[in-house]
């Protein structure tokens, strides 16, 4: 630090002392120069400097013009949680301040991404607060995973998860007989003071980098998800039987001997919705909606309860899923399968063939599953190659198709998320792609599912009167946009010669779903789609009620689906206590719940991200040097990202690589472009690239651009 830095910062000490010894005393820099006996013309000018800044820090009030007073409701170190950044600096989340603190490396001290700690402020300007960590207060985790290398008197374990900047020091006592080149479990077991790195041992070792189970346990183990069930939730599981309470069975609706069915993919495994269909002698359809009646089995304050409720939802990746429960009841006693009989929770409606609702029922029941259909053997009934089932079918399709014309003209917005996943043979190994299309089948248990959430959510939430929402209720809610992200959409479709204003958030779904329409059968239109949800706000659960913009419901829950998420089974008991006529109050335990199982959907969708990026490098491993046409999908400083048409795999070309000419990127323009040439590389380009490098331990694919 400079002699003059130093001297600013003694100074700037003094004054903070001047005013916290005397809090209702009010000074000019006159006085501060004068009791500090400054008499330096220069050095009193660096006084009112000091002043105005700690004014800038909300250190002090502007009192009268150029006087100051400290400024008692001032607040210099704030508890927050830490939001590691991969270059080694942080940002601090903290929950009363509107902005985040920012923290260069050299002044996060000891603390970790994720840690709770105490930062202090040390600089404020208008639009940025900086700190430094005072203490760690609370360690996210000790446990971290990573590969071994191990030295002739010591090892590191380099840590999978790049927003920790440091490696684990191992001594060699400590390796447990994991040899280097291993992924392994570490434990921090000491960090001394002024020392880089942390002490730790390993654990566990799971495997060696690139196969299959060591890297998908390596992602659950990094995003924080358990593999295994403990032993205490696994004997209360095994206790639950296949045979029904014949007790249980008289205390419920005994709907056995209606038309029931399952639509679920091929390899489900976990039926957690039926429906069942019946014409009524008045003509109208009485269709019932009926899920698995988790509730019943699993208990709130038992083992299973709280696993669940740390799971928060089922985890699918690639190769596996990790359930919310154990297999005993996920696939076998809550499982709505066939020719079995069932506990269910059931929505009933009588309704027209327009789907106009004249009556509806929520209760416990008991059914039987007749048939069970996958989608493809669905959707051959709708295109009529199959009369299995036809009527119910073909009627419960269209009814479907009004329900959703309804929704999108009450301002849904029409966007299918791309879901692209690979197919792996029995070695694990990735030997095709395989792209998602949802068809009408999977559209009619969409919009059922949705109906059975809506009216769950508005049976339970909407208090009498329309006085407003019940509180005592979690929703799934969906934020409107925010116009600056529209307005960059907006600019990005613009270089596919695509022109939206986007004026105001009412008419937003109605423009973004009939460019969708238009350009279905274009090759731009999953990269646009996928742009439209990325300028969207992100779904999350509440009990605040704002409704659910991307749906256009103004109340909606998730009921439908116990057996793979936390929410749906706290929707049940709350439901059933509303039947019940128990008014519980839950103060603030379904504001904690609700912030926690989103955090655990985040991080579940981050880890199935991770796995698809394992498997798509695993799968193009054996391609480097193939050359393959590609969209432009993504610009950004450092390079561009193409995704591959053909295998619908993405890698990145980075900017010095790129031919002919010195390439910067224009943030304004969205452009990467020549200095020299003023060629310019656009979203949407197609290109034809070569495969250049797979990076199995970064999950990374490496490209040339050709032409």
């Amino acid at each position: 630090m400079s002699r003059k830095k130093l001297k600013k910062k003694g100074i700037e000490a003094a004054i903070r002392k001047i005013f916290e010894r005397q809090p209702d005393q009010k000074y000019n820099a006159k006085e501060v120069s004068a009791i500090l006996q400054i008499t330096d013309k220069n050095m009193r000018k660096l006084v009112l400097s000091i002043l105005n800044d700690l004014k800038s820090q909300n250190y002090l009030n502007e009192f009268q013009k150029g006087y100051f007073i400290f400024n008692d409701s001032y607040q210099n170190n704030f508890i927050g949680t830490v939001d590691a950044t991969s270059r080694g600096s942080a940002y601090i989340i903290i929950d009363e301040l509107d902005s985040d603190i920012f923290v260069q490396a050299h002044n996060l001290e000891n603390a970790l991404h994720g840690d709770t700690v105490e930062v202090e402020v040390i600089k404020q300007r208008k639009n940025k607060t900086e700190g430094r960590i005072k203490k760690v207060v609370n360690r996210k985790t000790t446990q971290f995973v990573g590969t071994l290398d191990v030295k002739n008197k010591f090892a590191f374990l380099i840590l999978d998860n790049n927003k920790i900047n440091v490696d684990l020091y191992i001594p060699l006592e400590k390796l447990k007989g994991a040899k280097s080149g291993e992924k392994a479990i570490g434990r921090i077991t000491s960090w001394p003071k002024g020392v880089d790195n942390p002490f730790g041992e390993i654990l566990e070792v799971i495997g060696m980098p690139g196969n299959n189970d060591a890297e998908m346990l390596s992602i659950l183990f990094k995003n924080e998800f358990e593999i295994k069930f403990p032993q205490k939730v696994i004997e209360e599981a095994e206790k639950v039987g296949m045979d029904l309470d014949q007790e249980e069975v008289k205390n419920r609706k005994d709907l056995r001997n209606k038309l029931t069915f399952t639509i679920d993919p091929f390899d489900a495994k976990d039926f957690d919705d039926a429906l069942s269909y019946e014409v009524l002698e008045n003509g109208n359809i009485e269709v019932g909606i009926h899920i698995a009646d988790v509730s019943h089995y699993v208990r709130k304050g038992t083992a299973m309860d709280e696993e669940a409720y740390q799971r928060g939802n089922s985890v699918y990746l690639e190769d596996r899923v990790i359930p919310m429960l154990p297999e005993q009841l996920s696939n076998m006693a809550c499982s709505l399968r066939p020719n079995e009989d069932k506990f269910a929770f059931s929505a009933m409606f009588e309704m027209n063939e327009q789907g106009e609702i004249y009556k509806e029922w929520f209760g416990k029941t008991v059914i039987h599953s007749d048939y069970r259909f996958a989608y493809e053997d669905a959707q051959e009934v709708i295109e009529g190659k199959s009369d299995t089932l036809k009527e119910p079918i073909l009627a419960l399709d269209q009814i479907a198709k009004r329900l959703r014309k309804e929704r999108l003209k009450n301002g849904a917005l029409s966007i299918e998320s791309e879901e692209v996943s690979f197919i792996i043979d029995e070695e694990g190994k990735p030997t095709g792609v395989a792209k998602k299309i949802t068809k009408d089948a999977n559209k009619l248990i969409e919009e059922f599912m949705l109906l059975a959430n809506k009216r769950v959510a508005l049976f339970v939430g909407k208090l009498p009167g329309n006085k407003g929402s019940n509180s005592q209720f979690i929703y799934r809610c969906h934020d409107k946009p925010v116009i600056e992200k529209l307005q960059t959409f907006s600019v990005f479709i613009n270089k596919f010669d695509y022109d939206l204003e986007f004026e105001n958030i009412d008419n937003v779904a109605q423009k973004i779903n009939g460019l969708l329409s238009k350009i279905k059968d274009t090759p731009e239109y999953d990269l646009i789609q996928t742009m439209a949800i990325r300028s969207m706000s992100k779904a999350n659960y509440q009990t605040n009620n704002i409704g659910h913009y991307g749906l256009a419901f103004d109340f909606y829950t998730h009921f439908t689906s116990p057996i793979r998420r936390y929410a749906d089974l706290v929707v049940h008991r709350i439901l059933l206590d509303h039947l019940n006529k128990k008014q519980k109050n839950y103060g603030n335990q379904l504001n904690e719940i609700s912030e926690h199982i989103s955090n655990q959907e985040r991080k579940a969708i981050e880890a199935e991200r991770e796995s698809n990026k394992f498997f798509q490098a695993k799968y193009l491993v054996d391609k480097i040097g193939e050359e393959f046409e590609g969209t432009v999908s993504g610009l950004a400083d450092f390079g561009m990202f193409v995704k591959m048409n053909d295998n619908h795999c993405e890698g990145m070309i980075t900017i010095q690589s790129l031919p002919d000419d010195n390439y910067y990127f224009d943030n304004d323009k969205f452009q990467i472009i020549g200095r020299q040439t003023k060629y310019t590389f656009n979203f949407g380009d197609q290109v034809k690239v070569k495969i250049k490098d797979v990076d199995m331990l970064k999950k990374q694919v490496d490209l040339t651009l050709i032409e």
